[in-house]
């Protein structure tokens, strides 16, 4: 069985994760993912081994493609880039928090988080966790 660990020790290294949204960006085949991603033939097909081996790519008529979990996993780490793109607005969040020790009530604490971050996918997942914390009016640490 394949585990979370095993996915991302796969795509945690710079260029294997290269290659696998190069995958899901375009569906060339071996030769020129090669000579694209300037990789040796032995690295290519170290990764590749890999990226087949956990799932996340299959091979369709000497084209590799995104497996259903390799498009969510793309999926996932688009929300992470996005998540890193308002780091700085999330760091100001977690500051006003602690600030308050965690007592800020809830509708200041939406505001904030409207006012601050600008990705709404990300407003949805902070404030979804805050929904998801103990009934109460105040906000605890916010668990992700």
């Amino acid at each position: 069985m394949i585990t979370v660990a095993d996915v991302l020790k796969t795509i945690a290294e710079d260029k294997s994760l290269l290659l696998f949204n190069t995958i899901a960006l375009s569906n060339s085949d071996s030769d020129t993912l090669i000579s694209t991603l300037h990789l040796s033939r032995k690295q290519y097909y170290a990764r590749l081994s890999a990226l087949l081996k956990t799932g996340l790519v299959k091979r369709e008529m000497s084209k590799y493609y995104l497996t259903t979990l390799g498009m969510i996993l793309y999926h996932v780490q688009e929300i992470i880039g996005k998540a890193l793109n308002e780091y700085w607005k999330l760091e100001a969040i977690d500051s006003i928090n602690a600030t308050c020790n965690g007592k800020l009530p809830q509708d200041q604490f939406h505001r904030i988080i409207d006012t601050l971050l600008t990705n709404q996918e990300i407003k949805d997942i902070l404030l979804q966790q805050i929904k998801q914390s103990p009934k109460s009016e105040e906000v605890k640490k916010i668990t992700i």
